[in-house]
């Protein structure tokens, strides 16, 4: 069978074990807008790069943060038509949770159904995988803080902090470099690791990042534009005072 035909279908395994289908998939997320996520002390954050819409389009309806439950939100890399399939999905397996146990689902449970999800879609003729990555936060009922991610393939893991889409791979390396348990003590230091992250790859401004902070029994809070660019002139203005300590120190 010539190398070609192995990635015709989703269940062909190519002689040195690639499904390629799963791994096309892997790009449209590299593709896709940067999105970080951050586990503070009491606090988890995600923070998205915001395309430019169109003049005339709404930009309340262009949105990568979802909310599956009251304590448990999504961000995602990829396909946005895959991820509201998945949302919608994960919304009614939040709510069935709720009426069968009684109890509303930790962030384990529902990443796992995620991920099982994108898996089954990996095994099965005439379908292809999700594509999309997704990063997923919240709190279980005694207020620890929780931040997962999945991939295409279906696997799924627990971090500290991470980065999917777009130069996922320098966002992390910068926040391999800068996480320290002491800069995620407090709110504020969370979402500024969350800021410095995505302003690795994204112009730096309010209007270019969505930032939304999740606590323990309280709704989701999106930033505002304006606290964004407060903090992001902020962040560079400490940047050009370490510089110039550097400088004085040569």
């Amino acid at each position: 069978m010539s190398s070609s035909s192995y990635d015709r279908a989703i269940t062909i395994f190519s002689p040195d074990g690639h499904l390629f289908q799963v791994e096309y998939a892997q790009e449209a997320v590299k593709k896709g807008s940067t999105a970080v996520g951050v586990r503070g002390k009491d606090v988890v954050v995600l923070g998205v790069e915001k395309k430019a819409v169109a003049m005339l389009q709404e930009d309340r309806t262009v949105r990568k943060i979802a909310l599956l439950d009251e304590h448990v939100a999504m961000a995602f890399a990829g396909l946005t038509a895959d991820a509201r399939i998945l949302i919608n999905r994960a919304r009614i397996e939040c709510q069935s949770h709720r009426l069968m146990v009684e109890d509303p689902v930790t962030l384990e449970y529902i990443t796992r159904y995620i991920a099982q999800l994108k898996q089954k879609y990996t095994q099965s003729n005439g379908r292809r995988p999700f594509g999309l990555s997704a990063l997923i936060v919240g709190f279980d009922y005694d207020g620890t803080p929780n931040l997962y991610q999945t991939d295409p393939s279906g696997t799924y893991h627990a971090w500290k902090a991470n980065a999917i889409g777009r130069n996922a791979k320098a966002v992390r390396e910068f926040l391999e470099k800068s996480y320290s348990e002491e800069s995620v003590t407090t709110e504020k230091g969370t979402v500024k690791l969350a800021l410095k992250a995505l302003m690795e790859v994204v112009q730096s401004g309010g209007k270019t990042m969505e930032i939304a902070i999740m606590k323990h029994d309280e709704p989701l809070k999106m930033m505002d534009p304006e606290e964004i660019e407060k903090l992001v002139a902020e962040i560079e203005k400490e940047r050009e005072e370490e510089a110039e300590k550097k400088k004085q120190k040569k």
